[in-house]
């Protein structure tokens, strides 16, 4: 499994930002995805996972009503649209491949990780 993101950046507080994650070695449709995030003050969480068969999208607290993920199964790839940016959002983000599912997913559903993007959202 290959996970390669993209879109990564600094952007003003308030901005907008949009990463693609480019999957290839795995049956994307069959696949659960999911985003973290890791900062310099806090562990790697859970971010976002976009629909997966019937089940909807599900989002941390954190994020809720600002990101917007999706999943493209013709083109293999996950998005992850972030409006409304704050200071606190700047972090390293991850695409993964859940190799368990879950709604909330933590580290230990992850099967695949991709090598991670940076954001940086200047006040």
């Amino acid at each position: 499994v290959q996970l390669v993101e993209s879109g990564g950046g600094l952007v003003q507080i308030v901005g907008s930002l949009r990463l693609s994650c480019a999957a290839s070695g795995l049956t994307f449709s069959n696949a659960a995805m999911a985003w973290f995030r890791q900062s310099s003050v806090k562990s790697r969480e859970f971010v976002a996972m976009p629909p997966f068969k019937g089940r909807r999208a599900s989002y941390a607290d954190s994020v809720k009503g600002r990101f917007t993920t999706s999943s493209d199964d013709a083109k293999n790839t996950l998005e992850l649209q972030m409006d409304n940016l704050r200071p606190e959002d700047t972090a390293v983000y991850y695409c993964a491949f859940l190799s368990a599912y879950s709604a909330t997913p933590s580290e230990a559903h992850v099967g695949a990780w991709g090598q991670g993007t940076q954001v940086t959202v200047s006040a």
